[in-house]
């Protein structure tokens, strides 16, 4: 066409073909659209008798019948409302047919301005569903959350009561609706042409709505020559902006901002564009869906050179948008403020126009045809007998397999099916008795987007092209007997033609445009069916928005959406649930030892995991996050004041993953050392300083290691203990000696150490190096916070839940009432529920608006049982669902339609009702919402009937404690005391051992155990009572009246009751490739002893000495010498007559002693291990075997309740400990044991980072499993 200097318009009649959805009216839109509506303008599907027809369906008529209904027979019934011209529709009501039983209970709308191509009313981008009513006569009104602006409006009953017909009455409510609509042809643009030929603008303000009948093609376009572009197009149906500020040969990186939003933009419906943007921040938003960001580059002006585009472009010129212009309408276009199709109505100057454009919008009369569900298909007549067979169709779906058309031959001539496999198109052309012909073609055609496909068959040539690329066609060598039956099947087939079924599974999508012959059949009209929808293709984009958190990959099918979380450290239907743990103090609950890990500080919030390393020591657990400058000192010459030395440290962490990981933590620290020579530090007292850091907030920071903040000065000075007493810090003596100044940084609001600067080693001699620690974190405020609930009526008030599209909830509680309230909140139609509804059973319940939604997880023991419970509730969109502890978890599937959004407005009760009712008695403890933890100590020291803390943790998590360590209560949790036991650390599970050489030995007075706290009383035998040997690393008791064990109301009874001990145990583990040695000899107060040796080659002996000489046992193991440098472990126990030994994992060997020997082992007075010292009078066998001494490794020893080994390696000693020569501490080669988790609520699916979590292990190495604490297999790695 010719370029016009002004619009060639052509005022046409026409409609546009789509409802739409738009924004709340500024004035009040309250007017009865259906009240003055002539007879005509009244539809419907079918109708029940003459009675019943449409037009008698308007609110509160009485004529005819008294409403419409349809006939018996109809099973997609529909009621349609011609409004005359398009309106803005602001509410529905409707009522139930007049004196009668019949009504609708749910219903869905559909519009449409041209009668055609009808759209499902939409909310929350999902199709909406109404409640309908409950009798024939209550009026419901349903106000429009976005009202419709359309001509043709239909309601199709969904639901009627059970038994009975639909009855209908209908009244809609709104106000007129003007606009200015404008078509573009595909070959057709226009330009707002800038008076100065250019502007710059700081904000832009663009708001459009358009229509598309292609997928492909330019909305608006403007450029500068700087650089500057704003550009919006359509590519495959999704919309692209384009945005850059400008470039400029100093930047680094490109100014270039793209975003790509929406999908199916193609589907000719209006959508709405709003584009806001101020500076480099800029929000696009697409049918009320927001997008947020800021643009590339440093400039924050657009600059554009004469014209601003829409579409197409005049000159494509340099830039990379697609040149294929827009072919559809526009509606509604403002640009800063500008009404551009006002201006072209009225032909401004201002405005260029090529090609032909027209008001109104016009598009293709298309009847698409939907098959929303499997078994739906659509039979259209076909012309049979002829000898050829051409078809094309368009298809778009999102599954990938599906049957697309069956052809059957008639009287068995050629047949052929035309179908989706994992998206191609393939063509399967059947002959009677002759081999067929298989064709295939295109890729991904499962994708949504609109595709062609074309068939065509001759007597002897096959040909099938999709999207107009290069055909997939044969030539046959024998003739296609080609017959044509008369019917064609689309998307499916009646079940009296079972070949469609037996082959594959159905069509679900949308057809269009289909041509048999070159004869276009009317899918609105023609052929039989079932299952399908005409005149409107339902298909829904599931990913967008995009649901899957956390990076997760969204993917769909017809009738839902799913989640790729792979690499994204979250799992779930929605990649919401995090993979790792949120603490080292987790991990150290779930029983995992000191090593690398990956946390999520936030849980299930935005906020991605941090590596850290999990030191769990004795004292505590610390969480310690490396930098980049961790383990080396930093050396420094050459700085001044002029030209400063700056360190930069980084964490691997975002400054938001800094600032929760600190805010969770108890207390921080990180230590900071200054070397110096000759280089001052803060110059003190009182001058400019020479030195400072700067933390996590970006202020300058004065104060150095081990002082506190706004004190210039060092920890020596704290201390008065400077090299020089006229400074605050070492260094500032400015010696030439070294000097330091170091100490620990331990206020969490400036940590960590961000940047440290450097300015006074530009002088001779002078030098400086600063070493700065790991970030190091102890305590955890989120999992330890609890409080106690004393009262029914008592609750804790939090802000409003904000969970719309999902959201966790995870706590743990212990009670022994029968039930109660854990949380509840409420919204206008909606609210929100968990509760222990019994001793046994938990219940998570919601409701979205459209009905209460329960999970219920029922537990085979009481959960009253004053022990602590887990419980962790989620709801997303695509499912609900509840754990308690270990149980498996309990899902309910989300519906496919209806509400999707939680809408909460009330305050979050903990611990009660909204009313104050039904309230929980006993504790709550590390309580999250959506990640966010919740500070019950906090509000609950402000809050009558609750108190903050909870005790006996003991109770549930004592069975960590592990080899005999006692389970100590705190107030923030628990800890276990491993002093009565051969063991270390938090789990009592890392054995205590040492190196001995030759010559060394330790003495060990049992006298020195009166002073220490005595264990727990152990299980006695009663008189005539037998037990079984202990297992390896079990310990049988020494009996209720030996050394100082507590009577059962705590107070100690004598030290050793009169007759002895009739029951030992020893347990001890030891490697060595010397022999003969003493490893354990026990003396008594009356020449009675024990020993424990290798003898000379190299097995192991047990000799008990008990009365005289001849009333002892000697015990041996075999031949098989055990001084092979291999870790053994050996178990004996003692109960009367008889004797128990267990060495490594061999069998139990029960041994006897002789008939009449004394049977009681006087008491022990010490024990000696490696040798035995010279002055102690010793059977002259164990003497001999002895006289070398030990050399080797020992480790775990115990004597009843006696560790002798670990008090020896103690310092300083314990009374009554006695080491000759040089003891070594060492692990002996022994691994520490795994503690079993008490619960695994959630399975990491990657093995690198480990599958505990942890990180820095090879890939493939198994997980820890946890080994039995009862293990005393020493050196095995039991569970790594």
């Amino acid at each position: 066409m010719a370029r016009r200097t002004r619009p060639r318009l052509r005022l046409c009649l026409c409609v546009v073909a789509t409802c739409a959805v738009v924004a709340l009216p500024d004035q009040p839109c309250e007017d009865l659209l259906s009240g003055l509506l002539p007879d005509s303008a009244f539809s419907a599907s079918s109708i029940l008798s003459p009675g019943h027809a449409p037009q008698f369906a308007q609110l509160n008529q009485r004529d005819g019948a008294g409403g419409w209904s349809p006939s018996d027979g109809d099973s997609a019934p529909w009621l349609q409302l011609d409004l005359g011209e398009r309106v803005r529709i602001t509410a529905v009501s409707t009522q139930g047919r007049y004196g009668s039983p019949e009504w609708m209970q749910r219903y869905q709308l559909l519009c449409s301005d041209s009668g055609t191509n009808w759209r499902r009313y939409q909310r929350d981008d999902n199709l909406w569903e109404f409640i309908g009513n409950a009798n024939s006569d209550g009026v419901v009104r349903h106000d429009l959350a976005q009202p419709l602006v359309t001509r043709f409006l239909r309601l199709a009953p969904s639901a009627a009561p059970h038994d009975r017909r639909i009855g209908l009455r209908i009244a809609l409510h709104g106000c007129t609706y003007e606009s200015d609509v404008i078509h573009f042809d595909g070959r057709s643009s226009l330009a707002l042409r800038f008076p100065q030929k250019s502007v710059r603008s700081l904000k832009d303000v663009l708001r459009l709505r358009f229509k598309a009948m292609g997928a492909d093609g330019t909305l608006l376009h403007g450029e500068g020559h700087q650089g500057d572009r704003l550009t919006l197009e359509l590519r495959q149906g999704r919309l692209h902006l384009h945005v850059s500020l400008g470039s400029s040969q100093f930047l680094v990186g490109d100014g270039h901002t793209e975003v790509t939003v929406g999908n199916l933009l193609d589907d000719l419906h209006w959508h709405a564009i709003s584009l806001h943007r101020h500076g480099r921040s800029l929000n696009l938003s697409l049918d009320r869906h927001a997008h947020h960001l800021r643009t590339n580059g440093d400039f924050e002006h657009l600059d554009l050179d004469y014209q601003l585009m829409f579409g197409g472009i005049l000159s494509p010129g340099k830039t990379g948008s697609s040149k294929k212009s827009f072919h559809g309408c526009l509606e509604s276009v403002h640009y800063n403020g500008i009404n551009v199709l006002d201006l072209v109505q009225r032909g401004k100057p201002s405005i260029h126009v090529i090609g032909n454009m027209t008001f109104g919008c016009t598009e293709p009369r298309l009847s698409p045809v939907t098959f929303p569900a499997s078994g739906a298909w659509l039979g259209l007549p076909a012309s049979p007998g002829n000898d050829w067979f051409w078809v094309e169709l368009q298809f778009r779906a999102w599954d990938s397999n599906g049957l697309l058309l069956l052809a059957p031959g008639h009287n068995f001539g050629t047949g052929m099916e035309l179908r989706l496999v994992d998206g191609t198109v393939w063509a399967n052309v059947t002959q009677h008795h002759k081999d067929g012909l298989l064709l295939n073609t295109g890729s991904g055609l499962g994708n949504g987007q609109w595709h062609t496909v074309e068939v065509l068959l001759r007597r002897n040539f096959a040909s099938l092209m999709v999207d107009g690329d290069e055909p997939s066609s044969v030539h046959s060598m024998s003739s296609l007997e080609i017959t044509t039956g008369d019917v064609v099947y689309l998307g499916g087939c009646p079940p009296a033609v079972g070949s469609c079924w037996a082959l594959g599974p159905t069509f679900l999508g949308c057809l269009r445009s289909v041509q048999l012959n070159h004869q276009l059949a009317g899918l609105g009209l023609l052929g039989n069916g079932s299952g399908v929808q005409r005149d409107m293709c339902s298909i829904v984009d599931r990913c967008f928005p995009n649901y899957c958190e956390h990076g997760g990959q969204c993917s769909q099918t017809w009738n839902s959406f799913s989640c790729h979380c792979q690499g994204t450290g979250y799992s779930g239907q929605t990649c919401h649930d995090p993979v790792y743990e949120r603490s080292c103090e987790a991990y150290k609950h779930a029983g995992r030892t000191s090593r690398p890990y990956l946390i999520d500080v936030d849980g299930s919030g935005p906020l991605a995991p941090v590596p850290v390393y999990c030191n769990m020591t004795e004292d505590g657990v610390w969480t310690e996050l490396a930098h980049n400058g961790s383990h080396r000192d930093i050396e420094v010459h050459g700085s001044s004041r002029e030209q400063p030395f700056t360190a930069y440290f980084s964490y691997g962490a975002s400054a938001a993953q800094l600032a929760a990981l600190l805010t969770a933590a108890q207390s921080c620290q990180q230590i900071l050392i200054y070397r110096c020579r000759h280089s001052r530090l803060l110059n003190t007292p009182g001058g400019l300083p020479f030195a400072w850091w700067v933390g996590r907030g970006g202020e300058r920071q004065l104060y150095w290691g081990g002082s506190p903040p706004g004190v210039q000065r060092c920890a020596c000075g704290l201390r008065r203990n400077c090299t020089s007493p006229y400074h605050q810090c070492n260094c500032d003596s400015d010696s030439e000696d070294w000097q330091q100044d170091d100490g620990l940084l331990s206020y969490k609001e400036h940590l960590p150490v961000m940047q440290l600067v450097a300015m006074d080693t530009n002088r001779p001699s002078s030098m400086a190096r600063i070493s700065l620690g790991p970030l190091r974190c102890h305590g955890d405020r989120v999992f330890w916070n609890a409080a106690l609930f004393t009262s029914r009526s008592a609750y804790l008030l939090y802000p409003s839940l904000r969970g719309e599209t999902s959201f966790d909830v995870a706590f743990y509680f212990k009670t022994s009432a029968p039930g109660g309230i854990f949380l509840e909140s409420l919204g206008l139609h909606s609210f929100l529920r968990l509760q222990l509804t019994s001793p046994w059973e938990v219940t998570f319940s919601f409701d979205l608006g459209n009905g209460p939604v329960e999970v219920r997880v029922r537990c085979p023991h009481p959960l009253t049982d004053n022990h602590w419970h887990s419980v962790r509730a989620e709801r997303n969109l695509r499912e609900a669902w509840l754990r308690v502890d270990t149980l498996p978890h309990r899902v309910v599937p989300a519906p496919p339609h209806g509400h999707t959004r939680l809408l909460l407005s009330s305050q979050l009760f903990v611990g009660a009702s909204a009313s104050g009712q039904d309230g929980f008695l006993g504790c709550l403890r590390s309580l999250t919402l959506n990640g966010a933890a919740l500070d019950l100590e906090g509000r609950a020291k402000v809050t009558a009937g609750v108190h903050p803390g909870c005790t006996g943790h003991c109770s549930s998590y004592g069975s960590l404690c592990r080899n005999g360590g006692l389970c100590m209560e705190r107030y923030d949790g628990y800890a276990c005391d491993c002093k009565h036991t051969p063991y270390d650390g938090p789990f009592c599970t890392r054995e205590v051992g040492a190196f001995f050489e030759a010559g060394t030995w330790v003495r060990f007075s049992l006298p020195a155990l009166h002073s220490t706290t005595s264990p727990p009383q152990p299980r006695v035998l009663l008189e005539g009572q037998e037990e079984l040997p202990a297992q390896p690393g079990q310990m049988a008791g020494l009996g209720d009246e030996s050394w100082g064990l507590p009577d059962e109301d705590g107070s100690n009874i004598k030290v050793w009751r009169t007759g002895g001990s009739l029951e030992e145990s020893i347990s001890f583990s030891f490697s060595t490739k010397r022999a003969p040695s003493v490893l354990i000899y026990v003396t008594t107060r009356v020449g009675s002893n024990i020993a424990i040796v290798l003898q000379t080659n190299g097995s192991l002996q047990v000799r008990y000495q008990l009365g005289g000489p001849d009333e002892g046992l000697v015990v041996g193991s075999g031949g098989r010498s055990l001084a092979d440098g291999q870790p053994h472990a050996v178990n004996i126990t003692r109960s009367y007559s008889q004797l128990f030994l267990q060495l490594d994992h061999y069998p139990t060997t029960r041994h006897h002693f002789p008939a009449g020997s004394s049977l009681t082992l006087p008491p022990p007075t010490a024990i000696y291990l490696g040798q035995v010292e010279d002055s102690l009078a010793v059977d002259t066998a164990v003497r001999d075997l002895g006289r070398a001494g030990f050399s080797g490794c020992l480790s775990r020893v115990q004597f009843g309740h006696a560790a002798p080994l670990k008090a020896a390696l103690r310092t300083p000693h314990a009374p009554g400990v006695t080491v000759h020569g040089r003891l070594l501490l060492s692990s002996c080669g022994a691994f520490p044991m795994t503690v079993p988790p008490l619960s695994t609520t959630r399975s990491p699916w990657t093995a690198n980072p480990g599958a505990d979590g942890s990180v820095g292990m090879p890939a493939g190495q198994p997980a820890s499993s946890g080994g039995s604490a009862d293990s005393a297999f020493v050196g095995a790695k039991e569970a790594t």
